[in-house]
């Protein structure tokens, strides 16, 4: 290197040192930033006369450095960066001090490519440290040639890294600024709530988005304008109370929130409500006030709105239940009150209750009933039909499973009974529960507990049952299809609804009920039932109970004639005299036996099915043709054991 430093006497030196100073202050002296680094590498080759010059930034989780200004063999070399390992720029670094290898550099740093590459010689460096001693960067020069050991250069160096350092913290420091104001900025576009600067006098210096759309204003509009403006006039003069407050209080405790909020007011003169905190700070001297403000008019409607469907919803289950008094849960006759006695001793208790009846007779509404006179009547009812869910589903439908517990399990699914946990659980048609299925059961019923299908952990639940069957559960256990310990386990309290055809003057007074309701849903009036209906009615044996009743007295409505019920077309066929014993009173002048009824309507379902193919089910069956559900004809088929011949 022909540095202007080497081969000249103490005093020529001291001269030389100067105008390198010099030259290099000259520089530098009026820029900042970038341009100041790129100024300072140019001018440190010229002045120091090698051949290249960098200032670079150090990332020390990467340990990498980055250059921020790089001027080579008299052009710029950009987008540089390296990592230190293996370099000279290594020990600048982790020695946080000048080093300068004056010759030879190849040689200690023969593996180096970046210097093979650029032939260097000699090398000098010095770190750009922070006020702290963190070490921000660093600044070197390289050279083709050796770069004697100069004191005077080393002191150039020296100085101009200091100089490099406070340049690089200012623009750190900057930098940090400007990611605060644009955090701030951002901060202030995202918030949902409107946020609003008021001078000392009230009027609004800043917002941010959202209070335009609060005020349903555009900002121009807005500042400058006594914010006082955009208040209901006593709210007005309660903010400036507010204010005063808050100035007497001290510094840091300058903020509250504003009890019972404003009453704000749009750009068009509509008020709404608003929640509101308030702030005070100081800025050179002057007193700002910040306010942040929500419109809570939506939210005080959905609050409305939920207090009006709470108590809808209170005055439907009032209706529900009334519906239920004065539907299948109405009757006088001696057996139903017995009913009634019963729900209503059983219901205080947690006891497990068996609702045994045939199809149609109220089961579920019994149940219904129960849980709602319960102390669990705030908790849910959760209800379960075993026959109507399929044998291979209906294990996680009462314990749930785990996500891949089984093919088409995508994802974790609470069962019935953990919803019902504090609740109450019904199962309906308890009868057609798997045998396999049932020892589960019967742990719920013992333990409380159950394992979710896929699960190697036990769940605990709080749950009441109630079950209902139409089957004879004492016959299913003694045929093996019912296990003992779980029909004594749900036996408990068993609870008998009788069949309507035995509840005898209940028939015509819920038949009264029931075409009072049709008619009026369908806006007809009805003239009351006869005397001559009302001993048809109770002459039939009514398989499908309080539910084909309903039904009977529904098509009677639609078809009446000049207002009276039309119970020719509603009511099935019964049979002729001639299919009883000879000897016997014709039907209609007499008491039918038990065995007598089962017959008839044995007889009358086995027309229906002829006349339907078999058909059970569906627009064309015998379910339809007779009135009832087809669950309830395949009930009826079962117990009074009629079969469909081979032939069909």
């Amino acid at each position: 290197m022909r540095s202007p430093l080497s081969g000249h006497s103490a005093p020529l030196q001291d001269l030389e040192t100067d105008v390198a100073l010099r030259a290099i202050l000259e520089g530098t002296a009026t820029e900042t930033g970038q341009q100041f680094f790129s100024a300072l590498v140019q001018n440190l080759t010229s002045a120091l006369g090698t051949h290249g010059a960098w200032v670079t930034e150090y990332f020390p989780e990467r340990r990498r450095l980055r250059a921020l200004a790089f001027w080579m063999d008299g052009q710029w070399v950009t987008d540089y960066e390296v990592d230190i390992a293996g370099t000279p720029c290594e020990r600048v670094i982790d020695m946080a001090k000048l080093v300068h290898f004056p010759d030879r550099l190849l040689e200690i740093y023969p593996h180096e490519k970046d210097l093979k590459a650029a032939g260097a010689v000699s090398y000098m460096g010095v770190p750009l440290q922070d006020t702290d001693g963190q070490i921000l960067g660093h600044m070197a020069v390289i050279d083709r040639r050796p770069i004697p050991e100069e004191p005077r250069a080393h002191a150039i160096f020296q100085i101009f890294a200091a100089r490099a350092a406070a340049e690089l913290r200012r623009m750190r420091a900057e930098a940090e600024v400007r990611e605060r104001e644009e955090k701030l900025s951002r901060l202030l576009l995202s918030a949902m709530d409107a946020i609003i600067e008021l001078d000392h006098q009230l009027h609004i210096t800043r917002v941010n988005p959202a209070t335009e759309r609060t005020f349903q204003c555009c900002a121009e509009k807005m500042i400058g304008q006594d914010f006082r403006c955009f208040l209901r006039a006593d709210d007005a003069d309660r903010l400036l109370v507010l204010i005063d407050e808050l100035d007497k209080r001290p510094e840091g405790q300058q903020s509250l929130w504003i009890p019972g909020g404003l009453n704000a007011c749009c750009l068009g003169g509509q008020l709404f409500p608003a929640e509101a905190t308030l702030s005070r700070f100081e800025l050179h001297r002057q007193k700002f006030t910040t306010l942040i403000l929500r419109n809570i008019h939506e939210r005080i409607e959905a609050e409305e709105k939920i207090q009006s469907l709470t108590a809808e919803t209170e005055l439907l289950r009032e209706e529900l239940q009334a519906l239920h008094q004065d539907g299948a849960l109405l009757g006088e006759s001696p057996a139903f009150r017995r009913v009634l006695q019963d729900i209503a001793q059983v219901a205080k208790t947690d006891a497990t209750v068996l609702i045994m009846g045939e199809t149609g007779t109220g089961k579920e509404l019994v149940a219904r009933a129960i849980h709602a006179a319960s102390a669990r009547r705030e908790r849910p009812l959760v209800t379960v039909n075993c026959a109507a869910i399929p044998s291979t589903l209906i294990e996680s439908e009462l314990f749930g499973h785990e996500a891949g517990a089984f093919t088409g399990a995508t994802k974790k699914r609470e069962g019935r009974f953990a919803l019902a946990d504090k609740g109450t659980i019904f199962l309906d048609e308890i009868g057609d529960l798997a045998i396999d299925l049932q020892a589960k059961l019967l742990r719920v019923l013992q333990e409380g507990e159950f394992d979710p299908v896929g699960s190697i952990s036990t769940r605990k639940v709080d749950v009441r049952v109630l079950a209902a069957t139409n089957w004879d559960l004492g016959q299913a256990v003694r045929d093996g299809r019912f296990r003992e310990d779980l029909f004594y386990r749900l036996n408990v309290f068993p609870l008998r609804l009788p069949p309507l055809r035995e509840r005898g003057e209940d028939v015509p007074r819920l038949a009264a009920l029931f075409a009072k309701r049709f008619a009026a849903r369908m806006s007809r009036k009805i003239a009351p039932l006869t005397a001559d209906g009302a001993r048809r009615l109770q002459q039939y044996s009514w398989p499908g109970n309080v539910r084909e009743l309903q039904n009977v007295i529904e098509r009677a409505v639609i078809t009446a004639d000049h207002g009276c019920l039309n119970l020719d077309r509603a009511l099935p066929e019964v049979p002729h005299v001639d299919a009883l014993e000879a000897d016997q009173a014709p039907i209609s002048d007499r008491i039918l036996s038990a065995k007598e009824i089962n017959e008839l309507e044995r007889t009358n379902i086995l027309r229906a099915l002829e006349a339907t193919r078999w058909k059970v089910s569906g627009e064309h069956g015998a379910a339809k043709l007779l009135g009832i559900n087809a669950s309830t004809l395949s009930s009826r088929m079962r117990a009074l054991k009629i079969q469909k011949p081979a032939a069909h």
